[in-house]
């Protein structure tokens, strides 16, 4: 039995139930499909270069940098040079995205390498499942494509988000998840990254780079 079962098996016991029963069953399946919808904001409920216009202004509030690039293609070249404003190693490690890898990373002079990171690497790249408009607010789901620790163990992220994936709210892109991935077959982690990593828990002064990346900087693609 995993520790899981056990605790699921402990919890059963105090309320004297098996989990097997009927009614109870239909009870927590109702209450799944029928779940309320959250509280919508109306700042992120514009389209188009609005809603575009919107993610950057509130990326960049939350002290990320956002740079706008025509078509996929253009990446490699857009992250090369800010590794080159920062004076930062052209070095760079990625996940098996199929979308990253297709791109021309072989026009640039970095060097790639694959998988997930051990806490050595001071560059990463992802590309992400989405974004929120109201937030800025960055979308990524765990697994070999975008490994999560390229979100907390690197120095610097850079995460790749297409204009077309970019949603005004949370409730919206949470569907798109839903729908992608279907019942039961969720990704273990979905990371919501909202600006690099901060804390003000010393002498409430700001420290970037405090539990992840002290740089995060959003290539979108606006193909």
């Amino acid at each position: 039995m995993s520790a899981r079962d056990e605790i699921l098996a402990n919890i059963r016991r105090s309320l004297g139930v098996s989990g097997k029963e009927t009614i109870r069953r239909q009870i927590a399946t109702e209450r799944l499909e029928r779940a309320p919808r959250g509280l919508v904001p109306a700042r992120g409920q514009v389209s188009g270069e609005q809603r575009l216009a919107l993610f950057k202004l509130q990326a960049e509030a939350a002290l990320a940098t956002v740079t706008e690039v025509e078509t996929s293609a253009d990446v490699p070249q857009s992250v090369a040079a800010f590794l080159r404003d920062h004076n930062l190693p052209a070095t760079l490690r990625m996940g098996r995205d199929l979308r990253l890898t297709a791109m021309p990373w072989g026009e640039t002079s970095l060097d790639i390498s694959h998988g997930p990171s051990e806490g050595g690497d001071l560059n990463a790249v992802s590309h992400a499942f989405g974004g929120v408009a109201e937030t800025g607010t960055l979308v990524l789901v765990s697994g070999s494509e975008n490994p999560s620790t390229l979100n907390f163990l690197p120095d610097n992220h850079i995460v790749v988000v297409s204009a077309k994936d970019i949603a005004g709210d949370y409730e919206t892109v949470w569907n798109k998840v839903r729908f992608a991935f279907g019942k039961g077959g969720m990704p273990r982690t979905v990371n919501w990254i909202t600006g690099p990593s901060r804390s003000g828990d010393i002498e409430q002064t700001m420290l970037l780079g405090a539990h992840g990346p002290r740089r995060l900087h959003v290539v979108v693609v606006k193909e």
